[in-house]
């Protein structure tokens, strides 16, 4: 038991700089075993960057053939190496999950002799947990990159979600620190989940029954901040993912600086990139849920996005000739593109005008962030517009606004830190 305590340590730390596992979207219902990936869905827990702790998410080894400058379990990096054999995976799994410690298992792995071997014993992890254990809660796998299809597609009858990990936004930026490595051997596995996927889709018009191959989808992760991509290409590779192989999600994971000894990347003592990372997850959400077109935030003569404010308050002040805009006619596609105003607000607006003209005091109980959406929107009694003040005026007053909000939450004893 000792033994696989230590590898435990090993193998979930190696795990920690992966962020794509979500769990969301599964269809997998319970058929008389344990676990239940469906009804309840997965309850998450979230460190302070916001990354997902919830599932059992552990790699089947930290071995690996490739020596990416970037990664931790690198050949040539000096620590220590551990794996798991398949039926460990599968009692700690099912130990974890008995115990209310786990509601689903994120399962990756280094690379040890080759694709195929490693891929079969992930499969074998998969296959014996719904099969033997009988096991219906939720499973994300990692896909290695270069596996066979039929390993790929019999492992798609029983995971949840499939992932593969694209590293770095740009080829270019890939071969710089990853020469091994391409960006086809990640396509080609994307490509072909996702026609067994439309397949099955097609299929289900004509046969009653079908089996379950991936429900919940496939996402895959960037590395940002260890090559030199600006944002508007890393958000067309992300753009052009979604696209052709309709991803649910793709991850942008800063880059955390683990190698002194490469002087292409940031080094030990630099910060991961957070708060760009976070405005290209808003710019990512703007562009699956908002409506809007990648050129009209990320373009060529504007390529990174403002560190300051969010993108879509960016855009704002970059377009007052839209603004403002009337809650009192505009349509819901109009009033979600207000900064500081969701969608459920946007809908919460849209249904109340049913019963009489909106006025300011009305529009600030349903959930917007006034501080922002005042300047870009016009109620029933509203007196100054948009056009009556310069953008760079309103960015100052709402980053301003936003600044002493945050500062009056700390202490007054921790203020001179600021």
């Amino acid at each position: 038991m000792d033994r696989i305590q230590e590898k435990l340590m090993i193998l979930a730390d190696a795990a920690k700089y992966d962020v794509s596992c979500s769990s969301s979207g599964s269809k997998r219902k319970n058929t008389g075993g344990i676990g239940d990936a469906s009804s309840s869905g997965i309850c998450h827990t979230y460190t302070e960057d916001g990354r997902c702790v919830s599932l059992l998410k552990i790699l089947l080894t930290n071995h690996c053939i490739y020596d990416c400058s970037f990664c931790v379990s690198r050949k040539s990096n000096d620590v220590k190496r551990a794996a798991f054999t398949v039926d460990e995976v599968v009692e700690l799994t099912m130990n974890f999950y008995r115990r209310n410690y786990i509601e689903g298992l994120f399962l990756s792995s280094g690379i040890f002799k080759n694709a195929d071997f490693t891929m079969e014993r992930l499969m074998r992890i998969v296959k014996k947990l719904r099969t033997e254990e009988r096991y219906n809660g939720y499973i994300h796998l990692k896909t290695i990159p270069g596996a066979s299809e039929e390993l790929i597609k019999e492992a798609g009858l029983y995971v949840d979600r499939m992932s593969i990990n694209l590293e770095m936004p740009t080829e270019k930026g890939l071969k710089m620190v990853a020469p091994e490595k391409d960006h086809d051997s990640v396509r080609k596995p994307l490509a072909f989940v996702q026609n067994q996927i439309s397949e099955l889709k097609a299929q289900s018009k004509l046969i009653k029954s079908k089996p379950l191959f991936v429900p919940a989808g496939q996402s895959t992760q960037m590395v940002i901040g260890a090559t030199p991509e600006n944002d508007f290409e890393i958000m067309s590779v992300a753009n052009e993912f979604y696209q052709n192989y309709k991803l649910k999600r793709v991850y942008y994971s800063g880059y955390i600086p683990i190698n002194n000894e490469n002087a292409l990347l940031p080094q030990i003592g630099s910060q991961p990139p957070l708060i760009r990372e976070n405005r290209l997850y808003q710019t990512d959400w703007l562009l699956r849920f908002y409506d809007f077109k990648l050129d009209e935030i990320l373009n060529p003569l504007f390529s990174n996005l403002d560190m300051d404010i969010d993108p879509k308050l960016g855009w704002a002040l970059r377009n007052p000739h839209f603004f403002p805009i009337d809650v009192n006619k505009a349509s819901y596609q109009e009033i979600i593109r207000i900064p500081g105003i969701g969608r459920q607000s946007a809908m919460k607006i849209v249904k109340s005008r049913k019963f009489g003209k909106l006025h300011e005091y009305q529009v600030r109980k349903m959930g917007i962030s006034f501080n922002r959406a005042q300047y870009f929107m016009t109620c029933a009694d509203t007196v100054t517009r948009l056009g009556e003040l310069a953008p760079l005026k309103v960015k100052s007053l709402i980053t301003s606004t936003s600044q002493s909000k945050y500062k009056s939450t700390i202490p007054s004893n921790q203020l001179s830190l600021f």
